[in-house]
């Protein structure tokens, strides 16, 4: 993202950048842009918190900031601080929920109890192509800034930043009340990570998982990145996640059953020693969030119905080096390995063709970031 482009991150300004902060450009924290020296005080408060985490800490997950110290963590990580919620701009197209008090999406709760899958029309499925294609360049904008030392709070505002640049609204924003603007998961955490101030580590494993509303449609999809020098075993790990998403995806046609996706993917990653996470599952998705078909990745699963021409939904396994088993942090909303061993997750939104499907989401290339770090 070019300079010029860099909003301020008063929460609510979203005047065009022309300021850093020149201790954060000592410390080599990432961002830290406003419009002016008024702004750049008024956030003084909160913002000087990133200086004191930065020189006391490094990349440690030893950070002084303990907000349940009464809840027993399953592996390494921590939480850490996060910034204020990020504003979007008025004319910006919202879904429903993001002016819901509680983030509750009413259309989705009364057209669940339906249980329809819906078959998109010509017109519906140019309107998700687009949302999806905008999604993929939004990615695109996290995957080249994404390294050792970044913020996970940093690719949340690179998302955000690249969502209102496109008139997209960030999905996850408000949805059930969640604060951010994407998903950032990291190492033991299988999905739901909430971005905050940690500085990523080097042999991190972190997945960005975007989601845009543009227009009345959303496009979903994440991707894992490796941090630096990663283990053999987590890019093993990523590697066999990728294959898993890949060979679901070709099992994809007319006539075929939604539970066999599940038996595709535990069969590859159990060949390998990993297990499937069964909490979450992939989703149908158009100018609802979250609907029909519901698609669980384990096998031996109750999933209901038979791809037709029309059809849109999410693939995105979450795999296990461990159990599959998963629990909260107390935020509600981050996911984690029961055992504190390492997760990986691939996603993309997928529409059912005559013949087979097409990929809304794909990289061009079409192969994931990770297989460009030389693994």
């Amino acid at each position: 993202m070019e300079f010029s482009s860099r909003v301020c991150e008063t929460p609510g300004c979203n005047q065009v950048a022309k300021l850093q902060c020149p201790t954060c450009v000592k410390l080599s924290i990432q961002g830290s842009y406003f419009c002016s020296q008024d702004c750049f005080k008024s956030n003084w408060k909160s913002h000087k918190v990133l200086h004191k985490i930065a020189q006391g800490s490094g990349t440690s997950d030893k950070n002084g900031y303990d907000p349940w110290p009464y809840h027993k963590f399953t592996g390494n990580l921590r939480p850490w601080p996060q910034t204020p919620r990020r504003e979007v701009p008025v004319h910006i197209g919202l879904p429903d929920y993001a002016i819901h008090k509680h983030g509750i999406p009413l259309s989705e709760q009364d057209y669940k109890r339906s249980g329809l899958i819906t078959v998109l029309n010509d017109d519906e499925k140019e309107g998700l192509r687009v949302a999806c294609k905008l999604g993929r360049e939004v990615l695109d904008e996290a995957a080249r800034v994404i390294d050792v030392g970044v913020t996970t709070d940093e690719i949340d505002r690179i998302v955000h930043e690249a969502c209102v640049e496109r008139e997209c609204y960030p999905s996850p924003l408000n949805y059930y009340e969640f604060p951010r603007s994407c998903c950032t998961s990291v190492n033991e955490v299988i999905c739901h990570g909430i971005p905050d101030l940690r500085p990523l580590a080097n042999g991190d494993i972190c997945n960005v998982d975007v989601t845009v509303f543009h227009r009345g449609y959303h496009g979903d999809l994440n991707e894992t990145f490796l941090l630096g020098e990663v283990s053999e075993h987590a890019k093993k790990l990523v590697q066999v996640t990728w294959e898993c998403l890949d060979k679901a995806i070709k099992i994809v046609k007319p006539g075929e059953k939604y539970r066999e996706i599940g038996n595709v993917i535990q069969r590859h990653a159990q060949a390998h020693g990993y297990s499937v996470v069964r909490s979450y599952c992939g989703h149908g998705i158009h100018r609802l969030f979250h609907t029909a078909p519901s698609i669980p990745h384990y096998a031996k699963n109750k999933a209901v119905g038979v791809m037709k021409p029309g059809h849109s939904f999410t693939i995105e396994p979450m795999i296990s080096q461990g159990s599959w088993r998963d629990e909260l942090w107390p935020d509600k909303w981050t996911a984690v390995t029961i055992d504190g061993l390492l997760s990986a997750q691939f996603e993309h939104t997928l529409l059912v063709t005559d013949t087979g499907c097409e990929i809304l989401t794909a990289r061009n290339p079409p192969t994931p970031y990770f297989l460009d770090q030389n693994v």
